[in-house]
């Protein structure tokens, strides 16, 4: 009994000392020393810029482009976007996307923001910029949607989130570019890498405060924030601008510039199919505009690449011919001018352009709107002219027509004796192609103010209006039904008419 005993006893011991070598030092022996547990800021930031576009740019293609009549998919079916008639499955692609891309935006601020190793206040203003930026995208596009609770599930174990009122997040975007132009105000160095503006920190200061004068225009109209959100303009244009420095010019603009070297490959070659690519046909108000001004954008003989013009539309019987938008089914319609694909000698699909965030031409026209309503100082035919040179140059650097003489000959000349209106139809329409592949910003910007004037075609659905908004994504209703019920009690049905808070009178 005691031989038991003894052996019992030193097989406890024996284990009780292999359980302490094995617990000694546990983390330093089992931890990779070639990977780290946490991603630094700089592997982060270019994946989630990358990501973040592509969700952008292909429901540019297919989204935004049918509706605001750049391309028409030639199809009698239903659940055509060009036709005002689209489903609920559209919604997710854009809203799982872009709130997948936040939650690395916010870790990049949280990294960055502790103070250690890591803390650094360019990467936090960039961080925010980015965030301000996708999340109005969010809202633009839904309206009221998780803003102050989303993306909070590993951190809070908040996985249904609440519903925030459009006016909200916007008046808490502008407290975040607010932070963001007092952060990047030092000028500190980061480690990028950066694939918009090679960590050039002032540009994207610059970013920042042109992000802030779009949406502190979009929200003008209102009646409850418009003098604010006036005042701000001017204050950024006029008052203080050395303290808000903004885009100036094409080179300032934020583009990521696909190189076709991985990982900045362009979402249209990586993600679409060249067959696809060419498929739709050109919209009619798209082509036509172009063709009457003689735009040298699409013009062959002068400014071609291999035979192929700058915007890389393919003629039709030696002629650029569109389809007209929201046709009927049944119409016996044609594809006629398309854009190339990827096997041409330069086409959209491999366009270095085409990872648009904001460029100069778009702020010119929003300082030649706020020129035209008084609220800042400087002529609206300048910056009208200077936005519509700044659209051409952009993609052709070397054209060197004088742009009045360019607008005179195409008849879309500035003039002073026009309405205010008409004076607003002349600046939407030049700033529609600026807007061309700039995610939704044509259908954001259409919805705000009615221009440009789009022809409506007999197979409109809607009632022919507009939609106003993407439908939440079904599974929403599911996952979060509580809130999904309140978002829906505040904002209204959720359908594809029930405006926004923005466009509400």
């Amino acid at each position: 009994m005691k031989k038991t005993i003894l052996i019992i006893s030193s097989v406890v011991m024996l284990c009780s000392t292999l359980l302490s070598s094995c617990t000694k030092n546990f983390e330093q022996i089992n931890t990779d020393p070639n990977n780290i547990p946490v991603a630094a800021p700089s592997q982060l930031f270019a994946p989630a810029l990358i990501r973040t576009l592509t969700y952008n740019m292909i429901r540019n293609r297919n989204f935004n482009n049918e509706l605001m009549q750049v391309t028409v998919n030639i199809s009698d079916a239903e659940g055509q976007v060009s036709r005002f008639d689209f489903r609920s499955n559209w919604s997710d692609y854009l809203y799982n996307g872009l709130y997948s891309q936040l939650t690395d935006f916010k870790d990049i601020y949280k990294l960055t923001s502790d103070s250690g190793v890591n803390y650094n206040r360019s990467y936090m203003g960039i961080s925010l910029i980015c965030q301000s930026w996708i999340y109005s995208i969010l809202t633009d596009t839904y309206g009221d949607i998780p803003y102050f609770e989303s993306n909070l599930g590993k951190d809070k174990l908040i996985f249904e989130p609440k519903f925030d009122r459009q006016k909200d997040i916007y008046l808490d975007i502008f407290k975040k570019l607010e932070e963001a132009n007092t952060l990047l105000s030092t000028n500190t160095a980061f480690a990028g890498p950066d694939p918009v503006f090679n960590n050039n920190v002032l540009r994207w200061r610059k970013f920042g405060n042109s992000l802030y004068l779009r949406l502190l225009l979009r929200v003008s109209g209102k009646a409850d924030v418009a003098d604010s959100a006036i005042a701000k303009i001017k204050d950024i244009v006029e008052i203080n601008p050395g303290n808000y420095p903004i885009i100036a010019n094409n080179d300032e603009s934020a583009i990521l510039k696909w190189t076709g070297v991985a990982p900045y490959i362009s979402p249209y070659v990586a993600g679409v199919r060249e067959q696809d690519f060419r498929a739709p046909g050109i919209a009619s108000f798209f082509i036509d505009n172009l063709v009457n001004w003689n735009d040298p954008r699409i013009d062959i003989p002068t400014y071609g690449a291999n035979g192929i013009n700058r915007w890389a539309i393919a003629p039709s019987s030696g002629a650029y011919v569109g389809v007209p938008s929201g046709y009927a089914p049944g119409s016996s319609v044609a594809k006629r001018s398309y854009f190339y694909s990827n096997t041409s000698a330069s086409s959209l699909q491999t366009e270095p352009l085409t990872g648009m965030m904001m460029n100069n031409a778009e702020v010119k026209f929003i300082l030649a709107e706020a020129a035209l309503k008084g609220w800042i100082s400087g002529s609206a035919e300048t910056y009208y002219n200077e936005g519509a040179l700044s659209s051409i140059t952009l993609w052709l650097p070397t054209w060197n027509v004088p742009i009045a003489t360019h607008l005179a000959n195409a008849d879309i000349q500035w003039i002073p004796s026009a309405t205010l209106e008409e004076k607003m139809e002349r600046i939407h329409l030049q700033k529609y192609y600026a807007l061309f592949i700039n995610d939704m910003q044509q259908w954001f910007e259409y919805r705000r103010t009615g221009h440009p004037n789009l022809p409506k075609g007999p197979g409109l659905r809607n009632n022919g209006v507009m939609p106003a908004r993407m439908t939440y994504p079904v599974y929403v209703q599911s996952t979060n039904p509580t809130n999904y019920k309140k978002a829906i009690e505040a904002q209204g049905p959720d359908l594809i008419s029930t405006q926004v808070w923005w466009q509400k009178p």
